[in-house]
C-alpha cells in the first residue's frame, strides 16, 4: 500500500521531496487532484497526504477510511475543513515559518513602490515625460506610521524592517500583545482597530483569513487617511475589492499593494487592474529559490516524522 500521496502540486519538480522519503524508504505517489471526486476516488489508500490546493471538505474527509495526517504546502488550511478533519480523527499540519522573510520583504516592496510612486513614475518617464512634480506629493518615511494588522511571524519581520526605516509602527492583533512587549518589538505601539485606520499613513494585512472576511469594506475605507496606502499580502478576502476600486476612484484612500486577490487567478477584467494607484503581484510573495526548498523539505520530513511514529512538528489541529 502506498502510504504517502502528493494529492496535486504545481511546482516544477518533488526531487527534495522524493529524496527524503526514498532514504526513509517510504513509498509515495503524485497526483493531480483537483476535485472532490477525484480526491475520493484516488487518495483511499493513503495514511499521509501532501497537499496544495486539492478540496479536502466533510465529503472528502469522511470518504478516506485510512487518512491519518494531512500536510499543506504552506501556510494558509482554507481548502482543508479543519473541523471536519478533527471530527475524522485527522490530524492537519502546515508550514507556518518557511518563507516568513520573503513575505515580509514583499509587503515592503510593494509599500515603497508604492509611497515613492516608482511603477507611475517609471510609466510616465517611458512615455516621454521626465519631470517628478506628476509624482506630487510623496512623504518621508521616517515622518510615517505604519499600522500592522496581525503580529504573527510575518507581521512581526514586517516591524522590525520597517522599524529600521525610522517609521512609527502600530498594530491591531490582542493576542500576540504580551509577547511582543516582553521581547524584541517593545517599540510596537498596539491599538484598537478602528483607531488603527483612522491614524496610520501606510497599512499592511498580515492576519488569518478566519473571521475577516472583508474586514476592509466600504465603512473602513471611508475612516482611513485619503493619502493612506494598503498592503495585502495574506489572503484576498480580507478586503472587498469593489469597496477597494471605489474608494481609490473616490480618492478615499490613496492606493494598494496586493499579492491576494479574492479570486485567483485575479479576473482580468477586474477595474483594480486598470489604476495606477494599485500594484498587483501573483501570490509570489512567499516566493524565492530558498523558500521554495525548505517548504518541500519540510513536507516530506513531517511526513516522515509521523511514519516513524515521532511526535509533528507543526500541529493545526488537537486530536485527542
Amino acid at each position: 500500500m502506498v502510504k504517502v500521496i502528493i494529492s496535486d502540486c504545481d511546482h516544477a519538480s518533488i526531487e527534495i521531496e522524493r529524496s527524503i522519503l526514498d532514504e526513509a524508504k517510504i513509498e509515495f505517489e503524485l497526483q493531480q487532484n483537483k476535485t472532490e471526486e477525484d480526491v475520493i476516488q484516488n487518495c483511499k489508500q493513503a495514511v499521509v497526504i501532501i497537499n496544495q490546493y486539492a478540496p479536502f471538505t466533510e465529503k472528502v474527509l469522511a470518504s478516506l477510511p485510512n487518512l491519518k495526517l494531512i500536510i499543506r504546502y504552506g501556510v494558509g488550511v482554507n481548502n482543508i475543513d479543519l473541523e471536519a478533519a478533527t471530527k475524522h480523527g485527522i490530524q492537519v499540519c502546515n508550514v507556518p515559518d518557511y518563507g516568513t522573510h520573503e513575505v515580509a520583504d514583499h509587503a515592503l516592496a510593494l509599500m515603497l513602490a508604492l509611497t515613492r510612486k516608482i511603477p507611475f513614475m517609471n510609466g510616465q518617464v517611458k512615455n516621454g515625460q521626465w519631470d517628478y512634480q506628476t509624482s506630487i506629493p510623496i512623504f518621508r518615511h521616517s515622518e510615517q506610521t505604519v499600522g500592522i494588522v496581525g503580529l504573527g511571524r510575518i507581521g512581526s519581520a514586517f516591524a522590525k524592517k520597517i522599524h529600521g526605516l525610522g517609521m512609527k509602527v502600530i498594530a491591531f492583533d490582542p493576542s500576540k500583545q504580551q509577547k511582543a512587549l516582553a521581547g524584541d518589538l517593545q517599540f510596537v505601539e498596539f491599538t484598537s482597530f478602528d483607531q488603527l485606520i483612522q491614524t496610520a499613513d501606510i497599512i499592511s494585512i498580515h492576519c488569518p483569513s478566519d473571521g475577516a472576511y472583508h474586514m476592509f469594506n466600504k465603512e473602513v475605507f471611508k475612516a482611513m487617511q485619503p493619502h493612506s496606502y494598503l498592503i495585502n499580502v495574506s489572503r484576498g478576502g480580507i478586503i472587498d475589492e469593489a469597496a477597494l476600486y471605489e474608494a481609490i476612484v473616490n480618492r478615499e484612500i490613496a492606493g494598494a499593494g496586493l499579492d491576494v486577490s479574492e479570486t485567483e487567478p485575479i479576473d482580468l477584467k477586474s477595474p483594480l487592474l486598470q489604476l495606477d494607484e494599485v500594484i498587483v503581484t501573483p501570490h509570489m510573495a512567499w516566493y524565492s529559490k530558498q523558500a521554495a526548498q525548505e517548504l518541500k523539505r519540510k513536507v516530506a520530513k513531517e511526513a516522515v516524522r509521523y511514519l516513524e511514529g515521532q511526535e509533528v512538528h507543526y500541529p493545526v489541529n488537537s486530536i485527542k
